[in-house]
């Protein structure tokens, strides 16, 4: 099975040599499932000649804001509605958690509540878990096909599944702790609050359950269910 990664953002410099860009954290993810991967660096208006390219699609995280006005947002947009009609699986993680219900019909905004930064406990389907986070940025209002499949007190809409479309998350299952640790060095001084960035390093060595979210996503890319 083909899996496009199709990149809206890229890594810090500082980062690069160290952990690689945004799409070689998901192929690692995403490691011994049998996928194959093609990336397509969007944000550099680099888009797949077709939806057909491959068999699924992930989106990443990005710098950007899903209402911004960038060039390759409509673009995506309109990708994302193509996957989705033509009935491809779709996984979107942070921004492309956002990008997702935006181009189906749902409001994303800057949240009044501030940011969430660093290891997180979610109630995911039931389960309690720890997963990294890294956003000011929510989806505030659902599409209509949208259910809440994750949740916490900060973050109503933490992971939203699309019958068997879409599966989406806004924390970060392919972040580890050397990621969120440059996060925290070289993107969150001046934007995120000093106190919540000082949280955040003193958890970078506590455990996260990406395997279990990598597991989700393999499994509905391979089944079409999220289990």
């Amino acid at each position: 099975m083909k899996i496009g990664i199709l990149q809206t953002g890229h890594a810090h410099e500082a980062l690069l040599p160290t952990t690689g860009d945004m799409a070689v954290q998901f192929e690692r993810m995403l490691d011994g499932n049998g996928f194959s991967f093609a990336t397509y660096s969007v944000v550099d208006m680099e888009f797949p000649d077709t939806i057909h390219d491959c068999d699924g699609w992930i989106i990443t995280g990005s710098k950007h804001g899903a209402y911004e006005d960038h060039a390759f947002i409509p673009l995506l947009e309109t990708l994302i509605r193509d996957v989705y009609a033509a009935d491809i699986p779709l996984v979107g993680i942070c921004f492309g958690h956002q990008i997702i219900a935006q181009a189906l019909g749902g409001k994303v905004e800057k949240f009044a509540g501030g940011w969430a930064a660093g290891r997180t406990i979610y109630d995911w389907n039931g389960e309690t878990l720890a997963l990294n986070a890294w956003h000011q940025d929510q989806v505030t209002e659902l599409p209509a096909d949208a259910s809440v499949f994750a949740t916490n007190d900060f973050c109503r809409h933490a992971a939203l599944v699309y019958g068997n479309r879409a599966f989406t998350t806004q924390p970060h299952p392919e972040y580890g702790a050397q990621f969120m640790g440059g996060l925290v060095a070289h993107r969150g001084k001046g934007v995120v609050p000093d106190e919540m960035l000082a949280e955040a390093h003193a958890n970078l060595d506590k455990p996260v359950d990406n395997p279990r979210i990598a597991q989700q996503i393999a499994r509905f890319f391979k089944e079409r269910v999220v289990a």
